[in-house]
């Protein structure tokens, strides 16, 4: 997966790639990323993350939407969302969404 790994910024518009999915696992009561042969289990602020990351936000975007929900200091939230999608973007469990070349 070395070269299609992404540096997550707050310009980035990050989104799951084609091959994984963010679903919520009825049985267990958790929600799960699921990609081929892997399942990742986030936690409760990963998945609230990850629900905004729709490939049309920017992480600017989200910083600001959860800076202002939780009305915590703007630099904490993005350091640590920024931190949360380049792990994930490593693990292969995040990419840089494209433009529409139609």
């Amino acid at each position: 997966m070395a070269g299609r790994n992404i540096e997550v910024s707050e310009a980035s518009r990050a989104v799951l790639p084609r091959h994984a999915r963010l679903k919520f696992d009825e049985t267990r009561k958790v929600w799960v990323i699921l990609a081929p042969e892997r399942v990742l289990v986030p936690d409760e602020v990963a998945v609230e993350v990850l629900q905004l990351c729709d490939g049309r936000r920017s992480v600017a975007d989200v910083v600001d939407l959860l800076a202002a929900k939780y009305a915590a200091p703007r630099e904490a939230i993005a350091t640590d969302v920024i931190a949360m999608l380049q792990d994930l973007a490593d693990k292969g469990f995040l990419t840089e969404a494209r433009e529409k070349t139609s």
